[in-house]
């Protein structure tokens, strides 16, 4: 396997901000992909989707054909192989995060399905009617339905933070807000549209200052920066694995260990059971009480080998990199003519850039800048709640990763101004 480069050193020998990205693309082949008849590929869809470097393809590879076979249950050798590396990641999970037992560690499909195993298990069996569920005006749709579906069940109540015009949450309305009925406050540590960074630890602990406890939306984040649960105080956290140069199809849902334990079981099958008898039957202890069913075995191996590339990288020089393309991309952006970028502006934003182009549909924005190879995400991100209250009915998203460039962001712009003159010559309207 390829050993990804870190931070470039200074002369010192400390780390620098700067990472080796031309090294680090030599780890993506899919960065070498040439589009619409050579033009080469500039990917900054990584809000939706990152791509995988080769140790994580080969991960897989190696797995599938070398040790594949059911974990748990099995008594031979193939099965014993792949138990083992599979619940290795369960222990880089907890490292990763700083949870303190593996046992907190749950593997669900994504960030969606850890919010419903909590909305169901948790909320079904101590939310109650007239109890409130306190959310935020930019959340994404998957921690914004599970809990209307919850209310629709038990008669809560959900109530939203407001943002600012510029995409921050008002948090000095959380007094008013919080109450004695507030059961959660569910909210996300980055915003997937605007890329607002929310003071994670502040809102906790007014959330439980209120006596409630606090689900953290982390999909955007875990890949990006280090955290800690420990320190953030969190009740339970989600996040995605392909988010993360992993593949899709794998999440993980961290929980205090106590809530975990007198939460039941959200699905019913095999690996979730101690016993089972005609009459009823007895949950396994934790983790694989809320693991029923064949898990995703070969993608959380190459999540756990994508973890092992990140580590190796460095969160702290990730990030650094991200912050330096977020602020080139706003400065670039908000210095055309009919361009609205959403949210706030660096440092208070993560590597996420999403604008609207003045008398152009996110849509055909999106079009015309993959006709010049470039892959961004339009429409509402699953987050239709913050695209009305910001009066847009779509937008369009630029986000970034650690394999990125200075260059790729400067082409960007020059590709925008490419959409204005080409819709400014009449060929196809904007759509209405």
């Amino acid at each position: 396997m390829n050993t990804p480069p870190l931070a470039t050193k200074s002369a010192a020998g400390q780390p620098a901000v700067d990472l080796d990205v031309a090294a680090l693309r030599a780890d993506f082949p899919i960065l070498g992909s040439k589009v619409h008849g050579g033009l080469p590929l500039v990917y900054f869809d990584n809000a939706a989707t990152t791509q995988a470097p080769r140790p994580v393809i080969q991960s897989i590879v190696d797995t599938c054909e070398r040790h594949y076979a059911n974990v748990h249950r099995g008594i031979h050798t193939l099965s014993e192989q792949s138990t083992e590396l599979y619940e290795n990641v369960r222990q880089k999970i907890r490292e990763l995060i700083g949870a303190p037992a593996v046992e907190q560690v749950i593997f669900t499909t994504g960030t969606t399905a850890s919010i419903n195993l909590v909305a169901r298990s948790w909320g079904d069996a101590n939310v109650r009617a007239g109890d409130e569920i306190l959310l935020t005006e930019m959340e994404h749709h998957a921690n914004i339905v599970p809990w209307q579906q919850l209310a629709a069940r038990t008669g809560a109540v959900l109530r939203y933070i407001p943002i600012t015009d510029d995409g921050r949450l008002q948090l000095e309305t959380l007094p008013r807000l919080l109450s004695l009925r507030t059961r959660l406050v569910a909210f996300t540590a980055v915003s997937n549209v605007l890329g607002t960074i929310n003071p994670v630890r502040e809102i906790v602990r007014a959330a439980h200052g209120a006596g409630a406890l606090a689900l953290v939306d982390a999909a955007q984040c875990v890949p990006h920066q280090s955290i800690d649960v420990q320190v953030w105080d969190c009740d339970f956290l989600a996040f995605s694995g392909h988010k993360m140069l992993g593949p899709s199809g794998v999440g993980v849902l961290y929980g205090r260990r106590e809530l975990l334990e007198a939460m039941p079981p959200f699905l019913g099958g095999g690996s979730m059971i101690r016993r089972v008898t005609l009459e009823g039957f007895e949950p396994a202890d934790l983790p694989a009480k809320f693991e029923a069913g064949t898990p995703p075995i070969v993608g959380v191996i190459g999540l756990g080998v994508a973890i092992d590339y990140l580590n190796r990288v460095g969160f702290e020089a990730i990030n650094r990199h991200e912050e330096k393309l977020a602020v080139r991309a706003h400065e670039i952006l908000s210095s055309i003519p009919g361009v609205r970028i959403l949210g706030p502006a660096p440092p208070r934003t993560a590597g996420i850039v999403s604008f609207v182009l003045e008398g152009i549909h996110a849509h055909d924005v999106a079009h015309r800048l993959d006709r010049q190879g470039i892959a961004v995400r339009a429409g509402h991100h699953c987050a239709m709640p913050l695209h009305k209250r910001l009066g847009v009915a779509a937008s369009t998203r630029a986000s970034f990763y650690l394999y990125n460039t200075a260059e790729e962001v400067e082409f960007l712009g020059k590709a925008v101004q490419e959409v204005q003159r080409f819709f400014r010559r009449g060929r196809p309207h904007a759509r209405a």
